[in-house]
């Protein structure tokens, strides 16, 4: 179980030109000392092959494991159907993407309502259909691929829990945004979806104080992944100074 930091934390020092992707993986490798990398897919300047091998070769020079790739603007439910097929077009592209440059993880939500907590029977079936799909790509191929409870009704823990079970293939997963759910059962959000988590993120809406307990209760389910500091900001210092509240908690585990 390695520690890991998600590049959307540098976002906004992306948004001001002073770092791009293979900057993050020089700060992933010899400033935060990590075997890991963890990529938003607003960090990839392209999703074109030539543009992804020089990036597969840049994380073996570093022997850096990309753990996840978040992929934003490929949710699979949109209601207008030309949209549905260019998300679902876009999708398959960082599916190909995730297969060029190793990913463990990819993470594609399932759309709908950005502020509704459930799925219309139209929208569930379909979605399900869909990741039915990217799962025996993804289980051909060595990975997984699946949601973030991230918004719509992916943050209702049944809903999601809901889909899990339909889905209903090894290579389905969820990525778990730690203390993000919405609904009856928002309090037990994480321990509803712990059985399907493929990956995590962990924000400073986690108290100091509720980490190691969080992150125990997660491993004692069985979770084996990657622990992924996710912390947009424009100071390096801040972004490492969550990274070793996680490291903090790895360390507690070694030794006790």
């Amino acid at each position: 179980m390695k520690p890991a930091v998600i590049s959307y934390s540098f976002h906004q020092l992306q948004a001001e030109g002073l770092v791009d992707l293979f900057g993050y993986l020089e700060t992933c490798k010899y400033r935060f000392r990590l075997e890991t990398a963890d990529l938003w897919n607003g960090t990839l300047a392209s999703v074109e092959e030539d543009y992804l091998r020089k990036v597969k070769s840049a994380l073996d020079e570093r022997e850096l494991t990309v753990v996840n790739l978040a992929v934003d603007g490929a949710h699979l439910w949109e209601d207008d159907p030309s949209a549905r097929e260019r998300n679902w077009q876009n999708a398959l592209a960082y599916m190909h993407a995730a297969e060029i440059i190793g990913a463990r993880t990819v993470r594609i939500d399932a759309g709908g309502g950005r502020q509704d907590l459930e799925w219309t029977a139209e929208q569930f079936e379909y979605i399900v259909q869909r990741y039915r799909e990217l799962a025996r790509r993804a289980a051909d191929n060595g990975y997984r691929v699946g949601p973030e409870n991230h918004w719509g009704a992916e943050v209702n823990p049944s809903a999601l829990k809901g889909l899990c079970l339909a889905v209903d293939s090894p290579a389905f997963g969820v990525l778990l945004h730690m203390n993000r759910w919405r609904g009856p059962q928002a309090d037990r959000g994480d321990e509803i979806i712990a059985p399907w988590v493929m990956h995590t993120h962990l924000t400073r809406a986690i108290a100091d104080g509720a980490l190691y307990d969080k992150m125990t209760a997660l491993r004692d389910s069985g979770y084996g992944g990657a622990w992924s500091v996710e912390h947009p900001s424009n100071r390096y210092s801040e972004i490492e100074l969550w990274l070793a509240k996680v490291r903090d908690v790895l360390a507690r585990w070694h030794s006790g």
